[in-house]
C-alpha cells in the first residue's frame, strides 16, 4: 500500500508552480467519504475535514457522505465554513429530490446549477479550486432499493477540459453492477466528449469482478491502495477510475494523524496528467 504524507503533497505542488509550462496540465485529485463530518471519536467536526484536505492538497475532490440525511439535508460542512477557509468552491447542483425536477421539467438545467444550502447530491459533492471553471454539471438517480446517486462536473483547468464524476455505490454487488452501467451510459450521453475520471466509494471489494469489471477497456484503476477501516484499512473500497486518455503519474492513500481520526474511511488521492 502507498500512503501519501502532507509534506510529501505539499512539496509535489511547490514544484510543479516552480516549473510552469506544460506541467499545469498535471492535476491532483482526490476522494474522501467522510462520514458525514462524524470521525472515530463519535463527534461530527467539520473543520477537521477541511485540515484533511487542506493537507492533500488536491485540485478537485470528490466527497461522499457530505450531507445530513436528516431535516432539509444541509451539507455536514457548511457554506459559511467552506468560504471562509477559501481553499475551494463547490460544485453547486442545487438538486434535492427527482419527484421536484419532474413537476418543473422545463426549468430542470436552471435548477441544477441553483445554489442551495446542499452541497451536493445523496451525499455527493465535488469541490474544485478557485481558478478552476465548471462549465457544466448535473446530477444522476441510480437504480437502487434505497436514495443513491451521483454527481458530474465538466471542468476547465488551464484551458483543459476534464470530465469528473463522483458516486457513492451500493452495499449489494447486483445493484453496483447496474449503478456503474447507468454512470458510464451517462457519459456517452453528454454532448461533449473529454478525458473523464469517476471517484467515490465503490463498496466493491474486489478488482477483478464485481462493478469493476464494466469500467473495461476504457478505464483503468489508480493504484491507490486501502483505505477502509480508517483504523486498520484491509479494503480498497474507495477508487479513483480514470480514463485511458490520462496517464496516472502517481497514487495513494492520505495517512495523516487528522485523517485517522476524522472519519472511518481515509482519503485517496491520484496525480494524472493529461
Amino acid at each position: 500500500m502507498r500512503s501519501a504524507s502532507p509534506t510529501w503533497t505539499s512539496r509535489n505542488h511547490s514544484a510543479l508552480a516552480a516549473i510552469g509550462g506544460d506541467v499545469s496540465s498535471c492535476i491532483t485529485l482526490a476522494s474522501y467519504n467522510m462520514h458525514k463530518a462524524v470521525g472515530l471519536d463519535g463527534r461530527r467536526d467539520p473543520h477537521r475535514v477541511l485540515k484533511v484536505l487542506q493537507e492533500i492538497v488536491a485540485d478537485i475532490v470528490a466527497l461522499q457522505e457530505a450531507d445530513k440525511r436528516v431535516g432539509g439535508r444541509g451539507s455536514t460542512v457548511p457554506h459559511e465554513l467552506i468560504d471562509s477557509h477559501g481553499m475551494y468552491k463547490p460544485v453547486h447542483l442545487g438538486v434535492r429530490h427527482k419527484r421536484t425536477l419532474e413537476k418543473v421539467r422545463k426549468h430542470t438545467d436552471r435548477l441544477l446549477k441553483v445554489n442551495t444550502r446542499n452541497i451536493g447530491w445523496h451525499g455527493n459533492a465535488i469541490l474544485v479550486k478557485p481558478h478552476i471553471r465548471v462549465l457544466d454539471c448535473a446530477a444522476l438517480e441510480l437504480p437502487t432499493l434505497e436514495p443513491r446517486g451521483a454527481v458530474i462536473a465538466e471542468l476547465l483547468i488551464d484551458e483543459k477540459p476534464l470530465r469528473v464524476v463522483g458516486m457513492h455505490l451500493d452495499l449489494s454487488g447486483l445493484w453496483r453492477k447496474r449503478q456503474m452501467r447507468t454512470i458510464l451510459e451517462a457519459i456517452d450521453r453528454r454532448p461533449n466528449k473529454m478525458p473523464t475520471v469517476l471517484m467515490g466509494d465503490t463498496n466493491e471489494w474486489r478488482t477483478e469482478a464485481g462493478c469493476l469489471r464494466e469500467i473495461e477497456p476504457e478505464f483503468h484503476l489508480a493504484p491507490t491502495g486501502p483505505s477502509f477501516h480508517a483504523r486498520h484499512p484491509v479494503a480498497a473500497l474507495d477508487r479513483i477510475i480514470v480514463h485511458k486518455d490520462l496517464s496516472i503519474e502517481a497514487a495513494g492513500v492520505h495517512m495523516s494523524p487528522a485523517a485517522r481520526r476524522a472519519s472511518d474511511h481515509l482519503p485517496i488521492w491520484a496525480r494524472v496528467v493529461a
